[in-house]
């Protein structure tokens, strides 16, 4: 009878959650693929219409939908309950149907470092950077901006906005197009239905916030700064890092799209209606300093990635950011072949700051200090229970006066958290102790100091040996050096590869300075963007692979404004086969985190080199029909990749039966995620040097355990042929089990170097099956003692 009354229970539970489940609503995207109406009032009422057929009425259709997706592609944004978007999903033309989620932000002498110089080189009178970029617009997805930073004021002698430009800037909170638009910044937009539907109406009397295209958090104005921020001389943080501001183009337009706010969400709902309306806007490049952690979703059901799509068959180039989740592998996020994913390096800067005990120890850290600071210096065991530091393991002790030592261990403590937890004990300082692969600085709430594990155990034991007198400290103004050490080194926060749902394409792409990059800050905002700092600067240190994927969007902008006609992929691929893979002291640049030789998983095909990425020699392009396969073996069917590509005439779709390997798909880089027998490899140059009769010949450097044999080994261009196919064949010669080796294909003609990265997987030994036989046999050997026993 009890067992009974628990069933009916159950089912009155389970039926209570059913009706719950079935009636919340969420914000939910249908995509639609391409909009073949071509109308944006026949495509709203479309949409429309389709909606209608899961609530009540037409006018109950319009209350509950956000945006029509209506200019660029298809589909809609709608607040609907499960059962109604599950009825959706499955009416014809309907290509997916998926919650919109919340999206979070990845977050001067980077250029000199990369070899574009405000210098003119050789016979120029004037600088390449501030040569080219009028006819290119970046189109920044991200906070929104500051409009009066000088880094967006106008250039000198700037020509009038393109033609092509279908934007507008939209009038909003303290943001008026008459005074904050001119010929630098020719376009703001913001989007704010998805994020209203997530957290209820935007009320700009509690927070700072806008209600309009203004950055009310500092991200936004730094990515735009970086990207394409106008010449301004004598930029610092506080004094610290002075010199020349710019960005990669700084004769490039910005227009702004202000999908994410100041908590640094940003919903897909709005990322969509941004996509939508800067792919129409006729923006040049899109630069996205956000996404979504693993596990990844499909492509169809993501709005970067959907949106991405799309931009790439206008010829629009889209840069994301790879993630701030390293140095475990396999975390990297936008992954999709047809955008550009972007890791972070350091660069050749630091900001050392001398720190002397009791006036005979000398230690050298780095921080943004800007003041001499004489103090007692204490061990964290004296405030905080265990030694953790912790705002939580305060034990009510005042610290004023002292500066702590703080390590990272035990706990794992983050620099963040010992900062907040000195200064609640009111402390004069931090130095903080890590490993030296951490070492990298940005805005405190309180003079912190950073430095490695041993010089943190120094301090710590002379502490120890000295119980009975505390010691004085004095802590130096931070001095900015430069070229004093190893630069690039991958960042230790960027997410690396393999892409866990393509490995046979690599990302990240490429990597570019993230680490300590000063750019435009709005001044009412704190530069550590908290409320106890009452700071006001006009400039600020961010690290981040938001930081670095605005160098590369200004890379873009730059190579777009020389070769206008080139699509994205090209555009990519003269960034991938330019990098370099050597530091400043020509060894294997390394990898934070690691300490050990970077990896293509780490950073990408390299390090990029803009001045060699304008020139490269050989592109491997990809048009949108040669994404068909790709799309086959992730979940598309071909009626849905017909309404989604643009096909060219005689292009046929016809998914294979099973998943195929994508490493056929055109790409820069080779990468082969299991190598069981010998493969082989198709890829196709097209010569883009200014020599149209050019002959390159190949250099192969195997992956360890791999005969790579290349056919042909010489390229003939010419006049009338531009373009060649070649094939690679790779061939396993050691037993392995899923590790991966690395190597190489250079093509050279003398001047240019095509270099293709190989990431290669053999995985020819299969111990798993072999442990089976074996306890098989062991099995077998037991059966007639088990029998032996049973009959006695």
């Amino acid at each position: 009878m009890a067992s009974v009354y628990h069933s009916f229970l159950g089912l009155v539970f389970l039926s209570l959650y059913f009706i719950h489940s079935t009636s919340t609503s969420h914000v939910y995207i249908v995509y639609l693929g391409l909009n073949n109406i071509q109308d944006p009032i026949l495509t709203s009422n479309y949409h429309l219409q389709l909606l209608s057929n899961v609530v009540p009425s037409q006018q109950d259709a319009r209350k509950s939908m956000l945006y029509s997706y209506k200019h660029s592609f298809s589909g809609f944004s709608a607040k609907i309950n499960s059962t109604q978007a599950a009825t959706l999903a499955r009416m014809d033309r309907v290509i997916s149907v998926f919650k919109s989620r919340i999206l979070r932000l990845h977050t001067t002498r980077s250029w000199d470092f990369m070899g574009l110089h405000l210098d003119p080189i050789g016979d120029q009178e004037t600088p390449l950077q501030l040569r080219h970029g009028d006819n290119t617009i970046v189109a920044l997805f991200d906070t929104g901006v500051w409009p009066e930073s000088k880094s967006f004021h106008e250039e000198p002698n700037m020509h009038p906005i393109p033609k092509t430009w279908r934007g507008k800037c939209v009038k909003g909170q303290d943001f008026d197009p008459k005074t904050s638009c001119n010929l630098k910044l020719i376009g703001a937009r913001y989007y704010l239905k998805g994020y209203e539907q997530e957290h209820g109406p935007l009320n700009t009397t509690v927070t700072s916030e806008y209600r309009s295209s203004r950055d009310a958090n500092g991200h936004g104005t730094h990515t735009a700064s970086t990207a394409v921020g106008s010449t301004v001389k004598k930029a610092s943080f506080l004094g610290i890092g002075l010199g020349t501001a710019r960005g990669g183009a700084p004769r490039a337009r910005l227009a702004v799209y202000k999908v994410c706010w100041e908590d640094g969400r940003c919903n897909e709902a709005d990322i969509l209606a941004a996509f939508d309306d800067a792919i129409h806007d006729g923006v040049d490049v899109i630069s996205a300093s956000f996404g979504l952690p693993p596990p990844l979703v499909p492509f169809y059901e993501s709005s970067s990635d959907i949106g991405s799509f799309h931009a790439m068959q206008k010829g629009i180039s889209v840069i994301f950011s790879a993630g701030n989740s390293g140095p475990d592998p396999a975390l990297v996020q936008n992954v999709a072949p047809w955008s550009t994913c972007v890791a972070a390096s350091s660069i050749d800067r630091n900001f050392l700051t001398k720190i002397l005990v009791d006036n005979s120890l000398s230690f050298t850290g780095e921080s943004l200090n800007t003041e001499h600071i004489e103090a007692t210096l204490v061990g964290a065991r004296t405030y905080f229970r265990g030694g953790i530091c912790r705002p939580s393991r305060w034990i009510n002790n005042d610290a004023s006066g002292t500066v702590i030592l703080c390590f990272s261990a035990p706990g794992a403590v983050q620099i963040q958290e010992a900062e907040v937890a000195a200064w609640v004990a009111n402390a004069t300082g931090l130095i903080f102790v890590d490993s030296p692969t951490r070492q990298y600085v940005d805005a405190d709430i309180i003079p912190t100091i950073r430095v490695d594990i041993i010089q943190g155990t120094k301090m710590n034991r002379y502490l120890s040996q000295n119980m009975s007198s505390l010691p004085k400290v004095h802590i130096f103004p931070s001095k900015t050096v430069i070229k004093q050490s190893p630069a690039p080194i991958v960042a230790e926060f960027s997410s690396r590869g393999p892409s866990s749902t393509s490995p046979d394409i690599l990302k990240p792409d490429i990597s570019a300075p993230g680490i300590s990059i000063l750019a435009a800050w709005p001044p009412g905002i704190p530069p550590t963007s908290t409320n106890i700092d009452k700071r006001s600067v006009d400039w600020n240190f961010l690290s981040g692979t938001s930081m670095s994927c605005p160098h590369v969007s200004g890379i873009v902008a730059l190579v777009k404004s020389l070769h206008p006609d080139w699509s994205p992929a090209a555009i990519r691929s003269a960034l991938m086969t330019t990098a370099y893979n050597r530091d400043t002291n020509h060894d294997s640049i390394l990898s934070a985190g690691t300490n050990e030789e970077s990896n293509f998983f780490d950073i990408g095909a390299g390090h990029v080199n803009p001045l060699k990425a304008i020139d490269p020699g050989l592109v491997y392009d990809l048009k949108a029909d040669d994404y068909v396969l790709f799309l086959c073996n992730n979940g598309y069917t071909e009626d849905q990749i017909k309404r989604i590509i643009s096909l060219s005439p005689g292009v046929n779709v016809n998914c294979p039966k099973g998943r195929k390997s994508n490493t056929n798909l055109n790409y820069p880089s080779i990468t082969v995620s299991s190598l069981e027998s010998m493969i082989t490899v198709k890829r196709t140059v097209r010569n883009v040097g200014g020599r149209k009769s050019s002959v390159y010949i190949a250099r192969i450097v195997c992956p360890h355990g791999v005969e790579v044999t290349v056919w042909p080994r010489i390229l003939f261009f010419s006049y009338f042929r531009d373009e060649i196919s070649y094939y690679v064949s790779f061939k396993p010669q050691k037993m392995s089990q899923g590790r991966y080796d690395y190597g190489e294909i250079v093509w050279s003609d003398g001047y240019h170097t095509v270099r293709s990265p190989l990431a290669v997987c053999v995985n020819t030994a299969t111990p798993a099956a072999t442990a089976i036989d074996d306890s098989s046999q062991a099995f077998d050997q037991l059966l007639p003692l088990a029998a032996g026993t049973a009959s006695s």
